[in-house]
């Protein structure tokens, strides 16, 4: 009886050890984490790190759902940048699952155009090719931030056949998902994610749309997000869309949405190159390519201005989050920004 006893105590200990977690009103924080593989020195030091060569002003590391490290203020809503296509991107997958987007519908059907006329072979690309920013459209966008100086001229790729970090598409993506599904997309935002996920800091009326509309009509979807619902985002990312054994979006959808469509070579080739990691493109994520450090495999992320992210390392159970707050007028070159991911998970030593 003793032999069975321990035993089970065993199995279940070996269950509880691979358990993974999720927060409800507040988060769990794993005050044991040295049990867990992460070393409370270098910790440390990560810490100084964010402190001496960073403007970050919130960071948290989570760890098979409970919190490991966190720095600043991670309560805090403020500006999230170009996160917001990511999650534009994952309000997505309902509707096009069910048919109400079809991916392959394109600006014509739609009867889309824009304060400079869009071309024949502009209106033929597809909802599919603007989500993956393939969209073959070089109009500028209403807001500023993004790669289109390095725009070929207008009408002379096909689209579907050359990717471009341009704000045209993510804009043009955001008016396409309300004007397909009847739904605004910050009411998405509550229902999908902030309810679901039982958000402590959502704040739906700090949410808003801005951009010059003399440039072109579709405005940017500005998103504000504090740094620890930014890691419930990330959580449900990390467990295909699982949150505490419901399912809240598609596992199907993700894996779509963070599969390559165009390589890392495209991304550098038409782009700067975005620090000393190669990145493929999905649905507007980024993905991690050509690294020989195995915690790094399959990983990916969503970028925004100044430094923001949400990144996802599926090998190693890991989230880690982290904000700038763009009022301070701060900003962390892509460089510093991926060595800030690079070291919070060099703290882990499985």
């Amino acid at each position: 009886m003793k032999r069975i006893t321990i035993l089970f105590s065993a199995f279940f200990l070996i269950i509880n050890l691979n358990a993974q977690t999720f927060p409800t009103e507040d988060w769990q924080y794993n005050k044991k984490y040295e049990t867990n593989d992460w070393d409370s020195t270098k910790l440390e030091n990560y810490k100084k790190f964010l402190i001496d060569s960073s403007q970050i002003t919130g960071l948290v590391i989570v760890h098979k759902g409970e919190i490991v490290f966190h720095y600043g203020d991670i309560k805090e809503n403020t500006y999230i940048a170009s996160c917001r296509k990511s999650i534009l991107a994952m309000l997505y997958g309902k509707y096009a699952e069910n048919g109400q987007i079809n991916l392959d519908k394109t600006l014509k059907e739609m009867q889309i155009n824009d304060i400079s006329e869009l071309s024949e072979l502009e209106k033929s690309t597809t909802i599919r090719n603007i989500i993956s920013a393939r969209s073959g459209v070089y109009l500028t966008g209403s807001n500023p931030g993004d790669s289109r100086e390095y725009a070929p001229a207008r009408n002379s790729k096909k689209p579907g056949t050359y990717w471009l970090y341009n704000n045209w598409d993510f804009n043009v993506a955001g008016y396409i998902f309300e004007k397909e599904t009847g739904r605004n997309i910050y009411d998405e935002v509550e229902k999908q994610l902030a309810i679901p996920l039982s958000m402590q800091d959502w704040d739906r009326s700090l949410q808003r749309k801005s951009g010059d509309l003399t440039i072109s009509k579709y405005s940017a979807y500005h998103m504000w997000f504090s740094t620890r619902d930014m890691a419930r985002i990330g959580l449900l990312m990390l467990n295909k869309g699982k949150w505490n054994g419901k399912r809240v979006l598609s596992e199907n959808w993700i894996d779509e949405m963070t599969s390559q469509i165009t390589s890392s070579t495209e991304v550098t080739n038409n782009t700067a190159k975005r620090g000393d990691v190669d990145f493929g493109y999905g649905y507007m994520w980024w993905l991690w390519e050509n690294t020989n450090d195995s915690r790094l495999k399959g990983a990916y992320s969503a970028f925004g201005a100044y430094g923001q992210t949400i990144t996802i390392y599926p090998e190693i159970d890991v989230v880690v989050a982290y904000k700038t707050k763009g009022i301070y007028g701060r900003s962390n070159s892509m460089s510093t920004r991926i060595k800030i991911l690079k070291k919070a998970i060099e703290n882990y030593e499985n």
